[in-house]
């Protein structure tokens, strides 16, 4: 474990994410947000050109189990070796188009529905009906399906439509050194759910590219998540990444009254801390945020707290939001590790799919797991996929508790705004800078341009 007063270095490719001139200050259209122009050209420019979560390696531990991943009109499988390595392949038979597949599974071969061709988990043709009928020849083992480039990160399958693509490794960098503490793969994804917004994609991306929004939306988060951008640390990457790190601590902005219910008082308590031995709130929030690390530290083992081994002083308590662009979000934190992806509708711009994995590290003797800023405890244990419409809130009531549900309250909002003749350029804080940064990274890739190619 790092010592309590080391200091976080930033990472050589870091930029500073609160530095305006940082930006080329290029224009964000409305159009953007509603255009089937505009998403075509993302699906031609965008879409094809970057790397894509097919799903998570525990979803692949046997030969022949596989994967399937639904975007928008394109499909990939991807499938569990012989020899124990990962290939991927457009979910399309080589006969005559018809889609192999359509959920995830596990057989020792994929078999057309249409006429019966017999794909092995290689991709290679290995049986079809009346062989002997083609005056060209015998297809088995001359044929195979279309392959796509698969890589492991983050104890998630990922895989890309282009050849020409940076490697999965390359582009991500530098999230796989900045996060090589955490132990991903030992956790738990005890939510697992698919939810259709009536939205447009990039409204996730301009949302979690900024926290400006978290006190008015989210009042819950800065009693024990220090929101305050004078207090954070803002970082932007070559690849089109960005993420906050924030103090796993109150903010001082908020303070609760003496004798009220705080939410930190629990945290502390859990470790062993008396939060009433503090002589005023100040001392509270910032001693105890170190009294707490130096709680982990000492008692992470005899706890059971095993995924702590590695980390450092600040992994320990604070705050991390990492985006990847184009449109994934990871909150790798001590006790949790939250996956979010949302994708284009495939026909519509103003739709979307938002989905929300929710990863647990197993603790012996505790069965539940709740998040820090909700409330509902889950079960830990996996989940199995629940596919849902947010229906302006009615579809997902369990969810009411998460942040998430609370930016999605705002969609419909967003949505009529971007549709009014009123709408204005965005007037961005320092603090936005990030949301700057991820128009300029897309308007990149749509003019041919995007990072790291040659």
């Amino acid at each position: 474990m790092s010592d309590a007063t080391a200091k976080t270095e930033l990472h050589p490719l870091a930029m500073d994410g609160s530095d305006p001139s940082q930006l080329r200050g290029d224009p964000i259209d409305a159009e953007r947000y509603f255009s089937h122009d505009f998403m075509q050209s993302e699906w031609q420019h965008l879409w094809t050109k970057v790397w894509h979560i097919a799903g998570r390696v525990q979803q692949l531990q046997q030969t022949g189990d596989y994967v399937v991943h639904h975007f928008m009109h394109e499909s990939v499988v991807i499938t569990r070796q012989h020899d124990g390595s990962l290939r991927g392949f457009y979910n399309t038979c080589g006969h005559r188009a018809q889609r192999l597949v359509w959920r995830d599974g596990s057989q020792d071969s994929l078999t057309c529905p249409y006429h019966g061709w017999v794909w092995g988990l290689d991709g290679t043709l290995v049986d079809l009906p009346d062989r002997d009928d083609f005056p060209q020849g015998d297809p088995c083992g001359e044929l195979s399906l279309i392959e796509v480039r698969v890589g492991v990160w983050g104890s998630m399958v990922w895989y890309t439509m282009d050849d020409e693509a940076p490697e999965l490794l390359d582009y991500l960098a530098p999230l796989p050194e900045l996060y090589a503490n955490h132990q991903f793969e030992k956790s738990v994804r005890v939510r697992w759910m698919r939810v259709a917004l009536d939205c447009n994609w990039k409204f996730s991306s301009d949302n979690f590219n900024e926290s400006y929004h978290t006190r008015t939306v989210h009042p819950q988060v800065p009693p024990v998540i220090d929101q305050d951008h004078f207090t954070s640390r803002f970082e932007m990457f070559p690849m089109g990444h960005a993420r906050i790190v924030q103090l796993g601590r109150p903010s001082l902005r908020d303070q609760v009254p003496a004798g009220q219910y705080h939410r930190w008082d629990d945290q502390l308590r859990d470790w062993g801390i008396d939060p009433d031995a503090y002589p005023d709130y100040e001392t509270k929030a910032v001693q105890g945020w170190l009294d707490l690390k130096a709680a982990k530290r000492a008692q992470w083992r005899e706890r059971g707290f095993l995924h702590y081994e590695h980390l450092t002083d600040e992994e320990l308590t604070e705050s991390p939001f990492q985006t990847i662009f184009p449109n994934v979000a990871i909150s790798a934190s001590a006790d949790s590790f939250g996956v979010y992806r949302w994708e284009p509708h495939p026909t519509d711009p103003e739709k979307s799919f938002f989905d929300v994995w929710t990863m647990a590290y197993p603790i012996e003797g505790q069965t539940d797991f709740v998040k820090r800023t909700a409330k509902v405890p889950l079960k830990l244990e996996e989940a199995d996929f629940d596919e849902r419409e947010y229906d302006d809130g009615l579809g997902v009531p369990e969810l009411a508790d998460q942040v998430v549900f609370q930016d999605w309250q705002l969609t419909a909002g967003q949505k009529a705004g971007w549709r009014s003749r009123g709408y204005q350029e965005p007037y961005l804080a320092a603090q936005e800078t990030r949301v700057g940064r991820f128009h300029e990274v897309l308007n990149d890739y749509l003019t041919g341009k995007p990072p790291g190619r040659a």
